[in-house]
């Protein structure tokens, strides 16, 4: 499975982020007191779940040998702490029939990030 690091130091919000061997950087907006040098927390939520809406569907059109020329994957975050839930809409382009995107559709439904934020994840904190 993944594994990675997260370090701040004294650059108000920016952090160095290492996961699986790729180096990313997070930030918060100016709103909040960033730099806004790097995404939010909550985009990288938003692109991990887009990037795996967006390589399952090619994987399985691949598979199928199906007409699908490309999928992208809109994200929206909505609500608060209290009721957030994520809008998608997917763009399907290609001569699919109206079945085949019916299926794509239902399989996005059934990414693992999505069955993995629809089901919620177990976090255990402990201090070195």
């Amino acid at each position: 499975m993944a594994n990675g690091t997260a370090r701040i130091g004294r650059d108000r919000y920016r952090t160095e982020i290492e996961v699986s061997g790729h180096a990313l950087v997070a930030d918060e907006g100016s709103g909040l007191g960033g730099a806004n040098t790097g995404p939010a927390p909550y985009d990288y939520i938003l692109a991990g779940l887009g990037a795996c809406t967006a390589i399952t569907l090619r994987m399985y059109a691949d598979r199928k040998e199906w007409p699908l020329e490309s999928a992208d994957v809109g994200l929206r975050l909505v609500g608060g702490k209290e009721g957030a839930h994520i809008e998608r809409t997917l763009t399907l382009t290609g001569a699919l029939s109206q079945d085949q995107r019916a299926r794509l559709a239902d399989i996005a439904e059934r990414t693992p990030v999505t069955l993995t934020l629809k089901n919620g994840i177990g976090i255990e904190t402990t201090l070195a």
